[in-house]
């Protein structure tokens, strides 16, 4: 059973117990993918453990928790395959990786490797002013977007931190129309236009399919 959005964020996923040869230690935003290509995929020799996505708002923690998991499996596992980007962490993430001898996901973040990081490139220069959104953090917009910046509290902030924003670009991961809808509400409340860009699992499924 896949925890609650709510759980993924505050504590992540736990490992069961080994059962595959290759761990995956990934972002809590991603279990409902990762889970659903393992699934959809067959990948039985694949296990999955999540550290809480709530790094996304702290993410000088997340080399220190991933050395941490990466120390307390390692003994029973082939392999181990991070499933982060750079995701904030200014190289820092990637030289642990390079020092622990694991690989992980390509990319300065989520957004670009769902997008295809090629893809995303291109697009760099002309969407400089666009704010995504993927289907984790529609569903999760209140804990990590309304609250931490204190716009539930003082909506008048909003042209503080997105004023230089024009569009809310949804990734879609699935094809959720009340999903869709609730994006939609997102970029209302922000204030910015609305794309929604179906992106499937992009680079996410690449990377996963090698191992």
């Amino acid at each position: 059973m896949i925890p609650s959005d709510d759980t993924l964020t505050e504590t992540g996923l736990e490992l069961e117990r080994p059962r595959g040869r290759i761990l995956l230690i990934a972002c809590g935003a991603l279990a409902r993918e990762i889970l659903d290509l393992k699934a959809v995929n067959g990948w039985t020799h694949l296990d999955l453990t999540c550290l809480p996505a709530k790094y996304h708002l702290f993410p000088d923690r997340i080399t220190a928790a991933v050395r941490e998991a990466v120390a307390k499996h390692r003994a029973d596992y082939d392999d181990i395959f991070v499933v982060y980007a750079d995701c904030g962490t200014g190289g820092q993430l990637q030289a642990a990786c390079a020092e622990l001898g694991v690989e992980m996901v390509a990319g300065p973040h989520c957004y670009s490797f769902f997008e295809g990081n090629d893809a995303f490139a291109a697009k760099a220069e002309e969407e400089f002013t666009a704010f995504y959104l993927t289907d984790f953090l529609v569903r999760q917009f209140d804990a990590f977007i309304m609250k931490p910046m204190g716009l539930d509290r003082h909506p008048e902030l909003r042209d503080m931190y997105f004023g230089n924003y024009e569009k809310l670009v949804y990734q879609a991961q699935t094809d959720d129309p009340a999903l869709t809808e609730k994006a939609r509400a997102c970029a209302e409340t922000l204030g910015l236009a609305f794309e929604r860009r179906y992106t499937g699992y992009g680079d996410l499924k690449t990377a996963l399919a090698r191992l």
